[in-house]
């Protein structure tokens, strides 16, 4: 069964990818809204994005947990921000106390990592770094009297206390993570519970589930078999032709404007020159996946859109579920207009 969560906005700046919220734009009385419009619009929660500069990830998601009965948060969170076990028992207690609606996104890519105290390495240590945070957590999570010895982290005799209540299907929150290189496919192979994909064409996405399930046999996966997401932008309206009306003038302002909301770091991820790429294809891929608003900034799932109605926009993201998509985390802005108009448009359709 498919699973669609949303995303929420914790900047620090109003008018991310276009949203129309200024005043109080990053209150929690704001963020509570877009939680509480998801719970009462069918979404099972939203991806919490994380980076220097910005309001803290994990503060913001246990604020929204305690505000909220069904949203779960899936907190982006970095290795080298947090360490393993201090990580490991923050989201354990979190977790408890929010009855097990934790979700967890673990990010690599390229950060502001000297301002909080941590070093680069080349791509290889930073994925060796990743897959040993990744695989000390899972242990804390479902062992006790943890002895680890890495080349990165280390811990003696360590119990993570509140315990994981194992529920079923779930023995700990899951784990997504992104990353397109060979590295980071390796990484995902091995330790992760689900690969999430940027908004890639069909045959690129199909491409890379043959190529991650072959490399989990590969490196002996201990795991249950890996699942796969997409993130992408939704670009839905009552009608085709209103859809690709506004879809376009949207695009013309944000070149009138310059780029919105380009993060530096991302020009050099793998996944994202995979997207950038794609515009040298057409400004149609597919039936319905927009490449032209890369052009302009925006990066992420700010870079393709499925553009048209709720129906076109289903029948899409229906031949990804085809291809063995089941995590989707989907958004578009007006971040709360679109919450509710997706809700009721396009997940009822999705949903069967």
């Amino acid at each position: 069964m498919s699973e669609f969560l949303w995303y929420i906005p914790n900047q620090i700046d109003p008018g991310h990818r276009g949203d129309d919220t200024v005043a109080d734009h990053n209150t929690l009385n704001t963020l509570t809204r877009h939680a509480t419009a998801l719970e009462r619009s069918g979404w099972q929660g939203a991806l919490i994005g994380t980076g220097w500069g910005r309001p803290d990830t994990f503060t913001v998601a246990t604020a929204l947990a305690a505000r909220t009965t069904t949203f779960e948060p899936l907190v982006a969170v970095r290795p080298g921000y947090w360490r393993p076990a201090n990580f490991a028992t923050a989201a354990a207690t979190l977790d408890h106390l929010s009855g097990g609606r934790v979700r967890i996104n673990i990010v690599s890519g390229k950060d502001d990592l000297a301002a909080y105290g941590d070093s680069d390495g080349d791509q290889a240590a930073r994925y060796a770094r990743t897959r040993e945070f990744i695989e000390l957590v899972r242990t804390l999570w479902t062992q006790e009297n943890v002895t680890y010895r890495g080349e990165y982290f280390g811990v003696e005799n360590s119990t993570v206390v509140p315990r994981i209540a194992p529920r079923p299907g779930r023995p700990h929150p899951r784990i997504y993570f992104g990353g397109a290189s060979a590295a980071a496919e390796r990484v995902a192979a091995e330790q992760a519970d689900v690969q999430l994909f940027w908004g890639e064409p069909l045959d690129g996405v199909a491409e890379r589930i043959a190529r991650l399930k072959r490399l989990s046999e590969e490196v002996g996966r201990q795991h249950p078999p890996l699942e796969f997401g997409l993130r992408i932008t939704t670009f839905v309206r009552d009608t085709t032709e209103q859809a690709w009306d506004e879809a376009q003038e949207k695009v013309r302002s944000f070149a009138d404007r310059g780029a919105y909301g380009q993060n530096p770091h991302r020009k050099v991820a793998v996944g994202q020159q995979r997207l950038f790429e794609l515009a040298s294809r057409g400004e149609v891929l597919d039936d319905n996946l927009y490449t032209t608003p890369g052009r302009f900034g925006g990066g992420g799932a700010a870079t393709t859109w499925l553009v048209g109605s709720a129906e076109d926009v289903a029948k899409s993201l229906r031949k990804y579920q085809d291809l063995g998509i089941t995590h989707f985390v989907l958004s578009d802005t007006p971040y709360l207009r679109e919450i509710e108009r997706q809700g009721s448009q396009l997940l009822p359709l999705l949903r069967g």
